[in-house]
């Protein structure tokens, strides 16, 4: 597949009975809010790899401290829902949210796997989070549990210590903490984020006078 590069472990991924699942895509994360930049990154991905779907996975509570100011998460799936609508390609993933409390992807996946054991996942990450890996709750069990899909920008390196598939994706540097600070100084945020979201934003005055 073009532009896709593979880890060591590609053969032994080759070897599992992997043609009999639907190749399932996960892309998790805090959506504070989503944005074109990740948008392109999980269509990318996904279509390179040649997943059936691409699931949307808001979490309840972000475990690291970065979102301090994180909306709440029914705010934050109505961002989601409102940014993927139209694109067959994409669903969303409520798990996190209806679980509640801090989320953690090593325990949302083993339930995941466990409820649908017909699918083969991939979870898909930005290139800056490969380095945050250690830091992951039981991440050696989380890289035989998912296969992680890397999204890699421009020149980017493909180093981890753990199985990657590596694919190039277009070099589009925006980020949720800089469509907020817009937000906050009423600047426009007009093609950072679809305008159905934009929209949406504007209409519950989301984000404003919140400081991260």
């Amino acid at each position: 597949m073009n532009g896709v590069y593979t880890s060591s472990t590609q053969s032994q991924l080759e070897t599992q009975p992997s043609q009999v699942k639907k190749r399932v895509g996960i892309f998790g994360g805090t959506f504070n809010p989503p944005h074109i930049g990740q948008l392109v990154l999980a269509e990318t991905v996904g279509k390179k790899l040649g997943l059936e779907k691409v699931f949307w996975m808001p979490n309840a509570q972000p475990i690291d401290g970065t979102h301090a100011s994180a909306i709440e998460p029914s705010n934050r799936v109505q961002l989601v829902k409102t940014a993927i609508m139209g694109n067959p390609f994409f669903d969303i993933e409520l798990t996190e949210v209806h679980n509640g409390g801090k989320s953690y992807t090593y325990q949302t996946m083993r339930e995941l796997v466990e409820t649908h054991p017909e699918n083969e996942y991939y979870f898909i990450i930005g290139s800056e989070k490969v380095e945050k890996l250690s830091t992951w709750d039981h991440i050696e069990a989380l890289s035989q549990l998912v296969t992680f899909a890397v999204g890699v920008r421009g020149n980017q390196k493909h180093l981890s210590d753990y199985p990657m598939l590596w694919v190039d994706v277009p070099d589009i540097r925006i980020t949720s903490s800089d469509i907020r600070t817009k937000l906050r100084m009423k600047q426009s945020i007009n093609y950072l984020v679809p305008e159905r979201e934009a929209l949406f934003i504007a209409e519950y005055n989301l984000y404003r006078g919140l400081y991260d």
